[in-house]
């Protein structure tokens, strides 16, 4: 053995070779091991070979993804470019007069030289929809299949479907197309209301016409409201599983397979792609929606005739209010359903028909999920109480329904920034206000004030400071002298709407 060991190490002198410490132990390691058959098994049995953890297992959702791709097709659309007359005039000088020498002026009557009228150039789209029942109806969003006069759905069969238009709702971005069809494959559709933050959620689509696609993520937040379309009814599912162009109108669905959104939009960096923030409408919207086109061929909602402002953190604390949420009732349209049930400007709404208002979006779904002349349950707060009101609901004429003032702000106690002056009749008529205005009246407001932080703006009339009337300039400074250390809390009329506004104490 000494004599192979030595034989070896000449071996590698002469070649040349260079070996480091670690091969010549390895070598070394080797050769004991063969001459002892004993470490060599103990060796072996403490350094098992390397096999897979899990023998033929997998983490996978393609058990999820059979279920719901037969369901999701692609839509493909054409409709007419509208076209300007003045697309189609003839040039000025001689160019033109040849022109009208061969053919005419466009729009020449029957007998005359005939007019050119170039053909209309047609646009395309392309998007995606969710088979939602047997006998061939299709979900799907209203701006992929709006304004087109033809429309064609690709199933994964390969097979290419006319499709006809039941009905559409912009305020909703929602639409229904039908095939006739057999072999249909519909989803189901799930409760959206069960859906978490945090769940896990796949997006099926057609994105930039690539086929259909697969992405994975998680609902990243609920009850979300963008504005980027027409921003009448949104309560959107936000999730981070990729969206793309092409995806609108397709499938949301969770790990059982169920239908809980309609993929819808998308925020980006001007557009161009994904950023991990889409959003889908809540499959229950999408299911009243879809019921109201099939029956009626259009959407009817309920209306309850008021103006609201979100609660904010200052709002609660001069409401009184335990915690911040509901819609502040900032204005009643006279003869309304709510002006017909009491309901009163200052009113808090926390709840409609038993189900929380978190904020004026909410309460703005909740009543339009609701039956016109049906009558609502409404929880109000009024004073620090608590007190139900019912209400018949009116029908909404087009998209108005719970009218919301997004802006907020706060302004200062001891200092406002504003000069006032009482609201005469002269002075009405110059801000164009109504006749039963009340108050004092803001002439001029300091840039560098807390009321111009608020929005607060020439020609607004404050009416209320803590829910008590002011009707002179003394009445306000009243009011301000008397404010403890909560929010002082405004009602403000810009050009006859009403909203609260708080302004939070000054500090020396």
């Amino acid at each position: 053995m000494d004599n192979s060991r030595f034989s070896l190490g000449r071996w590698f002198a002469r070649t040349g070779v260079a070996i480091g410490a670690a091969a010549l132990l390895v070598t070394g390691a080797a050769w004991q091991m063969d001459a002892h058959p004993t470490l060599a098994a103990q060796t072996v049995a403490a350094n098992p070979p390397i096999t897979h953890a899990v023998a033929g297992g997998r983490d996978s959702y393609a058990d999820i993804v059979k279920e719901i791709a037969p369901s999701v097709v692609t839509i493909r659309v054409e409709g007419k470019a509208s076209l300007s007359p003045t697309q189609f005039q003839f040039p000025d000088g001689p160019n033109g007069d040849f022109f009208r020498r061969f053919f005419g002026e466009p729009g020449d009557r029957e007998g005359q030289a005939p007019s050119v009228r170039p053909r209309a150039p047609r646009q395309r789209g392309l998007g995606s929809g969710v088979i939602v029942s047997g006998d061939g109806y299709i979900l799907t969003n209203n701006h992929v299949v709006e304004n087109a006069d033809d429309i064609r759905v690709e199933m994964t069969d390969g097979r290419t479907l006319v499709a006809k238009l039941i009905g559409t709702d912009k305020p909703s971005d929602l639409a229904v197309i039908k095939v006739n069809a057999t072999g249909l494959h519909p989803a189901t559709v799930g409760n959206s209301d069960n859906v978490q933050v945090g769940d896990v959620v796949l997006a099926v689509g057609n994105p930039l016409g690539v086929g259909q696609t697969v992405t994975m993520g998680i609902i990243s937040a609920k009850g979300r409201s963008t504005g980027a379309g027409s921003g009448s009814y949104e309560d959107f599912l936000q999730t981070d599983a990729p969206i793309n162009q092409g995806n609108s109108g397709g499938a949301l669905v969770n790990t059982r397979g169920e239908l809980v959104g309609i993929n819808s939009q998308i925020l980006s960096n001007g557009g161009e792609g994904n950023i991990g923030i889409g959003f889908a409408i809540p499959s229950n919207m999408a299911k009243h929606v879809m019921g109201e086109l099939r029956t009626n061929g259009k959407v009817t909602r309920a209306q309850l005739g008021v103006m609201v402002q979100p609660v904010t953190s200052d709002l609660a604390e001069s409401l009184g209010l335990k915690d911040v949420g509901g819609a502040l009732i900032g204005d009643v349209t006279p003869g309304s359903a709510a002006d017909r049930a009491g309901l009163k400007r200052g009113d808090v709404i926390q709840a409609f028909n038993g189900q929380s208002v978190r904020d004026t979006n909410t309460l703005r779904n909740r009543v339009s999920e609701t039956a016109p002349g049906s009558t609502a349950d409404v929880t109000i707060v009024r004073d620090g109480k608590e007190k139900h009101v019912n209400v018949k609901l009116d029908e909404a004429a087009g998209d108005k329904i719970a009218r919301r003032d997004n802006e907020s702000g706060t302004v200062d106690q001891a200092s406002l920034g504003v000069s006032v002056a009482p609201l005469t009749a002269e002075l009405a008529s110059q801000y164009k206000l109504p006749r039963d205005t009340h108050g004092v009246i803001v002439q001029d407001v300091d840039p560098d004030g807390r009321a111009a932080d608020a929005g607060i703006r020439a020609g607004d009339v404050i009416e209320e400071v803590n829910r008590q009337p002011v009707q002179s300039v003394e009445d306000l400074r009243s009011a301000l002298r008397k404010t403890s250390d909560r929010p002082v809390l405004l009602l403000v009329n810009r050009q006859g709407s009403g909203r609260f506004v708080t302004v939070r104490p000054k500090n020396g």
